[in-house]
């Protein structure tokens, strides 16, 4: 067998299906991939992006705002707490939320806030956003 068979679940959807060659995701103590016949394994991963390569001349890239994976007998399971590909990415409500993130926590002392929530929609907008700004020209063809 040379491909893996990956699932992409949200708590809303199935979002991905398809048997691919290796899949990188964004681990909790780095980036970490999964490749045919990798041992098991269930593992959390944080905020980043996760790199799929479909084959020789294709590679796709979500945005994620992390969650949890699993691997058994060359199947991949992600159940993302959120994830966009570039091309649903909407770059305005990232930027909008992520000023909203920040003027949150700079008004922290005036406000009463939850400042670790304001700090973790901060840490998802920058990362849609450099998401974005990273690979959104691989759609622009």
């Amino acid at each position: 067998m040379t491909e893996i068979n990956l699932e992409i679940l949200t708590p809303a959807k199935l979002t991905y299906s398809s048997n691919v060659k290796s899949v990188t995701v964004p681990g909790s103590i780095g980036s970490f991939q999964v490749l045919v016949n990798h041992a098991p394994l269930i593992s959390t991963f944080e905020i980043g992006i996760i790199k799929v390569e479909v084959d020789n001349q294709k590679v796709e890239y979500f945005s994620t705002s992390g969650g949890t994976i699993e691997v058994l007998n060359n199947k991949i399971r992600i159940l993302a707490d959120s994830i966009e590909s570039v091309d649903d990415l909407d770059i305005q409500r990232a930027k909008n939320a992520f000023e909203r993130a920040k003027e949150r926590i700079a008004n922290k002392n005036t406000v009463k806030i939850d400042i670790q929530r304001a700090e973790a929609a901060l840490a998802r907008a920058n990362n849609r956003i450099n998401f974005y700004e990273k690979y959104f020209h691989l759609i622009q063809k």
